[in-house]
């Protein structure tokens, strides 16, 4: 009698401890029957970490159309688990067909998984009782799994695990783990040699503060604790530093901010007036109003101040963006001046370093932590609850959620814990979740669109923005391949329209992310192909460019204190010409508060081996050819912009690296 045989190439992850001496066993389940349940075996050693092996299973007939595979490991030593991680198994059918069936998960004893294989496949286009059963126990599984829980009822909803519950399949490599706890381990006894950590005396001087991590510094770094004091440079920061989300074009000063002619005149080209020059689309506005009221926390038995300031900016003849007038606080008043760059030099280096305390304090709590982390990972278990892992969105986007579950779990008790950094910035934890609040009740769908940001905040035409410049050559660089993506596996509006498990996913999200919120202007369902195609761009830009542009400069511009600081420990100053060196000393954090924020600053930059930058997808989760070719492409453009920005960069005195697609990872990793 003749025999059917089925060849299956098993593919061991090359992650650490992948491999595995239990007994895997197969399942193959076709539309004509299935196999019997088959110990893979080869002679020698199988299923050895980053290795693939070919078995071959043998049934008396063809069991027809290859349905699903069941994969099982069962332990060779009884009470021992020897996790294993299969990457994928390809199998090649009597009938000539090839067919893939993404894995990507770790299997533990005697836990069975039922894989899925070839193409990828909406709800709508699965026909066979089996697969339809199939996905809706899956589904009905990962609900069960990843379950939202919340920190803060004004905050997007989150995964209710906490570090040691993340499970296997989404959970940090451990050699990050390593790497990470490494680089934490060694910056944390240099600095203990040095007898910084823990020490409660103020910095004697300025140049003291360049000590810290002295064999780790950057260009940048460099750069900046030279000129920090320089106003042009200081600017300038405003659109490539580590928060360029928040400066916008104004057309009149607000009335709470009284700058008069005669305050700015010195700085303004000769002979134009002040309402010239905001007609001429030359005057921005830094505004930090969300930070007014919030008290701060208790130090030494009073409260820190909490700096809400106003930040004039104008665009000189030279195209030089340089802070032109400042207000600490929101309401004028007389011991609330406004400061200026003809007051005594340690007036307005302390003005400008309050405004540097609110700048780190919003762009860490909102910029950084929830406008990237926790939204992405509202997104991430949307994506999970909602979605098999044979439907094509699934495929195309988990790849961009690589560890954020588990980071964030991490960063909800490292950083939001009763001890946790944001503890020690002048806000204090009740009034950083206050203020992350007030941030989520304003947030917008359009915000988080650079395109749309960028003209929301008038923002178009001005020069030397390398933020917008790469940012929007990014956002029309992966909305190209999404576009493509997506008209591949949705042929019309209709089809988008008919997906329950797509209109489940964005629903959540409006729920969960959005907080139902009408006024943010995210979708509660899909429309058309149009939405889709935007909605998943500004996914990939924000957790992989967004991330990147708020995240990697941290190192570089945050861990000279003067110029970034979450916490000041004097109150701003009340009237002009009091003020002294020792007044800035005494205002910024002590020694041992210093060094703590520059420990994790550090660790937050670092680059990890295992990073995957922007437009690899290591992991093989299509089997078309047509999507593999459209990936090809989609590096080969991101390759041609990076090209661009280290060309550009070249010749620049501070280059802006942080939306290099090569230096950026696919996904927040950190």
């Amino acid at each position: 009698m003749t025999m059917a045989e089925y060849k299956l190439e098993v593919t061991t992850g090359e992650r650490e401890s992948s491999g595995t001496l239990d007994h895997i066993l197969v399942t193959l389940v076709g539309s004509e029957g299935q196999s019997e349940k088959t110990d893979l075996d080869n002679w020698g050693v199988d299923f050895k970490t980053g290795t693939s092996e070919t078995y071959t299973i043998q049934t008396d007939t063809s069991l027809g159309k290859l349905l699903l595979l069941k994969v099982e490991k069962n332990p060779r030593v009884p009470l021992q688990d020897d996790e294993w991680f299969c990457s994928k198994i390809v199998v090649s059918t009597p009938e000539g067909e090839t067919l893939l069936f993404p894995c990507y998960q770790w299997l533990s004893n005697n836990e069975v998984v039922e894989l899925r294989g070839g193409k990828a496949m909406k709800a709508f286009e699965d026909d066979h009782p089996l697969l339809i059963e199939h996905r809706k126990n899956e589904l009905a599984s990962k609900k069960t799994n990843f379950q939202w829980a919340s920190t803060s009822e004004g905050l997007p909803r989150h995964s209710n695990f906490s570090t040691s519950s993340v499970p296997a399949e989404i959970r940090m490599s451990k050699s990050r783990m390593k790497e990470s706890e490494a680089a934490f381990t060694s910056g944390v006894l240099e600095l203990k040699m040095k007898g910084m950590l823990g020490s409660e005396e103020s910095w004697a001087t300025i140049e003291d503060m360049k000590t810290i991590f002295s064999d780790r510094k950057t260009e940048i770094s460099e750069y900046l604790s030279e000129h920090w004091k320089d106003d042009d440079f200081y600017g300038q920061q405003f659109l490539n530093g580590v928060n360029p989300c928040l400066i916008r074009r104004c057309s009149e000063l607000p009335p709470n901010f009284p700058v008069t002619e005669e305050m700015v005149k010195p700085y303004l080209e000769i002979g134009m007036p002040l309402h010239n020059e905001f007609k001429r689309g030359n005057m921005f506005l830094y505004d930090q109003k969300n930070l007014s009221g919030i008290p701060g926390k208790l130090y030494h038995g009073e409260n820190l101040t909490v700096p809400a300031p106003l930040c004039l900016l104008y665009l000189n003849p030279e195209k030089k963006l340089i802070p032109i007038a400042i207000q600490v606080h929101q309401q004028p008043s007389e011991e609330n001046p406004i400061f200026l760059p003809s007051d005594p030099e340690t007036d307005w280096l302390l003005a400008k370093i309050f405004v540097k305390n609110a700048d780190m304090m919003t762009h860490q709590a909102i910029s950084h932590l929830k406008n990237t982390h926790f939204i992405a990972e509202t997104w991430a278990i949307s994506l999970l609850r909602n979605f098999p892992l044979i439907h094509p969105i699934y495929k195309l986007l988990i790849p961009h959620f690589r560890w954020i579950v588990h980071i964030n779990a991490q960063a909800r008790e490292s950083l939001l814990g009763a001890n946790g950094t944001f503890s020690l910035s002048s806000l204090g934890l009740d009034g950083t979740l206050e203020l992350m609040n007030r941030s989520q009740a304003e947030l917008t769908y359009s915000s988080l669109c650079i395109p749309d940001n960028i003209r929301a905040r008038g923002l178009e035409s001005i020069p030397d923005f390398y933020y917008k410049d790469d940012g929007l050559e990014l956002w029309n660089i992966i909305h190209r391949f999404v576009k493509e993506v997506v008209g591949y596996f949705y042929r019309s509006n209709r089809e988008v329209v008919k997906d329950s498990e797509l209109q489940g996913w964005i629903h959540e999200i409006f729920t969960h992310c959005f907080l139902g919120n009408t006024y943010s202007g995210c979708p509660e369902a899909f429309q058309n192909l149009e939405e889709v195609v935007k909605f998943i761009t500004m996914v990939i830009f924000t957790v992989s460019a967004q991330h990147a542009a708020v995240n990697n400069g941290q190192f570089d511009y945050q861990t000279f204190v003067p110029n970034g600081s979450l916490m000041l420990r004097k109150s701003s100053p009340t009237a002009k010409g009091q003020s002294s060196m020792e007044t800035i000393l005494e205002t910024l954090p002590n020694i041992g508060e210093t060094v703590v924020t520059a420990s994790l600053l550090y660790v937050l930059t670092l680059n990890y081996s295992d990073s995957v930058p922007l437009g690899s997808y290591p992991d093989e989760r299509f089997q078309e050819p047509e999507v593999k070719q459209m990936m090809k492409e989609f590096q080969a453009e991101l390759s041609g912009l990076s090209e661009a920005i280290k060309a550009r960069n070249a010749k620049l005195v501070v280059p802006y690296t942080y939306l290099d697609p090569e230096q950026m990872d696919s996904s927040i990793i950190k």
